[in-house]
Parts: C-alpha cells; sequence; structure tokens
C-alpha cells in the first residue's frame, strides 16, 4: 500500500525523515513483524511498545509510529499523538474497511450484550442473511467460528477480521472498555442497541456518569442514516433516547409503556414463554424460549434490529421461537429427582436480581446461589450483589470466581468476613467451585432451583479438587454421578 494512503487521517505530530514509498502491513507486536512492515507502538497496561521498536525494526519494519519523541533510529518514525487511535486509522486504511458494504451492528451495555448479539445473529441466518459475530464467548466470520480474547478485539485484530469476512452483516458486542480504547476507531454502525446500564467497571471509569458516556461513544459512531435501538427501562436507556432526539438518527425504544415504539406487552414470566408486543397500533405474539423479563427485552431488542434491517415480521416471530439459548446464559440442567440447575454469567447485582426473580417466578421452593468475586476488579458493586442475593435466595454458597492477582487464602478470608453480614439467607464459604456446585446439586430436591453465576461459558483459571474445567463441565460431571447413583 502507498504509505500516503496508508497515513491519511493520521494526526501528526512530528515525523524523523521521509517515509517507506510502501507498506507491506501493519503490526503493534513487535513479534509479528515482517519485512517492508510498520510498526505502531502502543502503551498498554502491563507493557509499552515502544520498549520493543528495536525488536521491530530488527525484524524488518520500515515504519514506526509512537507517541514517545522522535527516537534515534534507523528507519522513519511518526509521532502522533494517541497510538491506540492511530492504529485504529492504520488498520482501517490498510484493510479498507472504510469501503466496505457490509451492514454494521453494534450492541452495547452492562448486562445482555452476548445474548441479544446472539439472537441477533440467528434471526439473520434463520431469514437467509450471513453475518459475522464478534463477542465474549467466541468469533464466527464465514460460518466459522474461533475462540475470543476480549469482548471488542484491538482495533488491529477487528479491521483484519473485517476484511476477511465475506458476510452480509456484521454484529458486535461493544465493550466500555473497547470504546475508551479507541478499539473501534474507523467503523461508522448502522445500527447500535442498547441494553442497559448497571453499576460495573468503576474501578475502571471511575463514576456512572463517565460509564455512560463512555457506552454512549457507539451512539456517536453511527452513520448519518443510522439506527439506534433502546432499552428505555431505565433512566439510563431514557438518557440515550434523550440526547439522541436532536440527531438525525432513527431512534426505535423498547419497554413496558405504551409509549415505546414496541411495546413489550404481556409475558409469562417462566418457561416456556409467550411473549406480547405492541408496534404500530399492531398486537402480536411469538414463543421464546430463555425464561425471565431480561431474556425477553434481549428478544424484544433483537425484534427491533430485525425490522430497522427489513426483516418479515413472520420469519422474524418463527426465528425467535427456534432460538435454543446462549451457553452460559441461563443455560438450565434439569436433574433426575426434578431440581433445576442453571449456569449464568451474571456479575452484577441487576443480573442477580433478574435471574433469582425469574425462579421464583417459576415456582422454586428453595433456591441456592453459588457465586464469588473477581480479584482486582470492581469491590463498589460487591455490597450490592450481597443484598441482593440475600434477599432473593435461601442458601448462599460463597466461593471462588477468578483470583487474578490476589492470593486464594485473602480472597478467602474475604468470603469468610463477608458471610458474617449476611442476615437473611444461610450462607457456605466452599472456597473450591467444584466442591461447592457438588454440594448445592447433591442437596437440592425436588422444585429447589441452584444458580451458579459469574464465569457463565468461561473456562476456570484455577485448578479445584474435580477434573472439570468449566461450571458446564462441572454440572454434567455431577448429573452424570448422580445419574450412575440411579440406575445403581
Amino acid at each position: 500500500m502507498d504509505v500516503q494512503e496508508f497515513i491519511n487521517g493520521l494526526e501528526i505530530l512530528n515525523t524523523s525523515y521521509p517515509s517507506p514509498h510502501t507498506i507491506l502491513g501493519v503490526a503493534n507486536d513487535s513479534r509479528e513483524v515482517k519485512e517492508g512492515y510498520a510498526f505502531v507502538a502502543v502503551k498498554g497496561y502491563t507493557s509499552d511498545g515502544h520498549n520493543f521498536i528495536k525488536d521491530a525494526i530488527r525484524n524488518g519494519a520500515s515504519l514506526i509510529i509512537g507517541e514517545e519523541s522522535s527516537h534515534s533510529l534507523s528507519v522513519p518514525y511518526i509521532q502522533v499523538k494517541n497510538s491506540r487511535k492511530a492504529l485504529g486509522i492504520l488498520a482501517c486504511n490498510f484493510y479498507q474497511t472504510n469501503q466496505s458494504t457490509k451492514k454494521f451492528i453494534g450492541v452495547t451495555g452492562t448486562n445482555g450484550k452476548t445474548t441479544t448479539t446472539y439472537i441477533i445473529h440467528y434471526l439473520l441466518k434463520e431469514c437467509g442473511i450471513s453475518s459475522s459475530l464478534i463477542g465474549t464467548i467466541e468469533n464466527v466470520i464465514n460460518g466459522e467460528a474461533s475462540q475470543s480474547t476480549n469482548t471488542t478485539p484491538d482495533s488491529l485484530e477487528l479491521h483484519r477480521m473485517i476484511a476477511s469476512s465475506h458476510d452480509d452483516v456484521i454484529v458486535m458486542e461493544v465493550s466500555s472498555h473497547g470504546l475508551s480504547q479507541d478499539r473501534l476507531e474507523g467503523i461508522e454502525f448502522d445500527i447500535g442497541v442498547f441494553t442497559n446500564l448497571e453499576q460495573e467497571h468503576l474501578d475502571y471509569h471511575g463514576s456512572m456518569e463517565e460509564y455512560f458516556n463512555t457506552k454512549f461513544q457507539l451512539f456517536e459512531k453511527l452513520k448519518d442514516y443510522g439506527v439506534a435501538v433502546i432499552n428505555v427501562e431505565s433512566s439510563w436507556g431514557e438518557k440515550v433516547e434523550e440526547q439522541l432526539i436532536h440527531s438525525n438518527k432513527k431512534v426505535i425504544t423498547v419497554g413496558l409503556s405504551t409509549s415505546s415504539t414496541i411495546q413489550l406487552v404481556k409475558t409469562e414470566d417462566c418457561l416456556p414463554s409467550d411473549v406480547y408486543i405492541r408496534e404500530d397500533f399492531e398486537r402480536s405474539k411469538f414463543h421464546f424460549t430463555m425464561p425471565g423479563i431480561h431474556n425477553l427485552i434481549n428478544a424484544t431488542l433483537s425484534y427491533g434490529v430485525a425490522r430497522s434491517i427489513g426483516l418479515n415480521k413472520q420469519q422474524i416471530y418463527e426465528g425467535l421461537q427456534s432460538f435454543t439459548g446462549v451457553n452460559g446464559r441461563f443455560e438450565i440442567y434439569a436433574t433426575s429427582n426434578g431440581a433445576t440447575v442453571v449456569i449464568d454469567y451474571a456479575h452484577t447485582a441487576e443480573a442477580f436480581f433478574h435471574c433469582l426473580t425469574t425462579a421464583k417466578q417459576c415456582g422454586a421452593k428453595k433456591i441456592t446461589h453459588i457465586f464469588g468475586f473477581r480479584g482486582d476488579r470492581d469491590q463498589k458493586k460487591r455490597p450490592e450483589m450481597l443484598s441482593v442475593s440475600s434477599e432473593l435466595s435461601h442458601h448462599i454458597i460463597l466461593t471462588l470466581d477468578d483470583l487474578n492477582s490476589v492470593p486464594q487464602d485473602e480472597m478467602t478470608a474475604y468470603l469468610k468476613e463477608q458471610q458474617q453480614n449476611i442476615q437473611s439467607a444461610s450462607t457456605d464459604v466452599i472456597p473450591d467451585r467444584t466442591l461447592a456446585i457438588k454440594k448445592a446439586m447433591e442437596s437440592a430436591s425436588k422444585e429447589d432451583w441452584v444458580f451458579i453465576t459469574g464465569k457463565g461459558h468461561e473456562r476456570y483459571k484455577q485448578t479445584f479438587s474435580l477434573s472439570t474445567n468449566s461450571d458446564r463441565e462441572t454440572v454434567e460431571y455431577v448429573l452424570a454421578i448422580k445419574e450412575k447413583g440411579v440406575q445403581k
């Protein structure tokens, strides 16, 4: 690629001497640099790309872009104000994704992003429209799935994935970290979806207002004719709508109020759910397998997206009815003695509320809730999580989630300390997550519900007593043991 075309749009502060005529590739990892590549030095949270500039040159880099003052280098150097943003611009230019004719759908919010993107992806497929899926669980490009490392990949990887996609639509989860770190630089969206906003990541964003402002950046990336589909069942959703009123964007609201563009009129809270919606004064009904008002709102948001694309109502209804769910999102297992076990990614107080309330609405006689707290993560949300769980559960088992850099003994002591503060529900502390799940499942009787939250689809980062690597594997392992016991 011609170098002038490659650096088009960069906010250049300084250059050392003339750049090469052509660029053969771009990388932000010095180990991936090849002859004729441009290397972008990005300051990360655990390492600084500027420390690897000489490695990149040894590997063949012919151009370096970074934030620091000009280095004494053997190749041209371009100084920019923001390397992360520059990386997105350069990736967009190199892969020419700004010339793509694909439709881009971005879904943001604290909870519900994964479920909503999966429903949208499924509806498109059922209606004969090919789509790529980029998100927390996996990335699906041209029908091939690969494990994801971040909810929103870095800008270089994201543009590379988009360029490799032959699909008609790109459906992606848009995280607040992805927005604040300019990972979506160079991408304009046809449709933006707002699911909700709850207390989360305040260790990173500082305040709910800043968290909201970061999320709202998605809607600032809408194309001129873009559409916003918003869950207005919260003040934050109403704020998104309010801030978009004076724009040229089309706004579709989803909620329980008659003032919503698409009104969720009536639902049966337990599974299977019959959902009634009203749109343009016309009332319709569809069947949905994932229980809980939160999942029904996710389904209705997906319906709004599908209608915005121009899909036929009947096709959408049929797609929603045949959608079977998402790995680690209200994933239900029935035991041989009539108990119900649910695995869910819930890791906020609001998510706890929806999960546990749904169990009560489904007639749970006793609710046992297994969860923990992630090390090095927002501690401000923990008291409310404990409060909601103790209010809605009969029994709580506090266990380990990802420790990250926190020592196990320290986290175990913290859990025991919190146990003393729980008054309205009986509580155990079982640090071994697999043994906590095993005990809860073995103790559950007919019509009891066991909720395992926090990890969802994710694999364990610690080694536990049972030879399992995820909550799903642990549940299936215990079920298999119980089944063998019944057969004996």
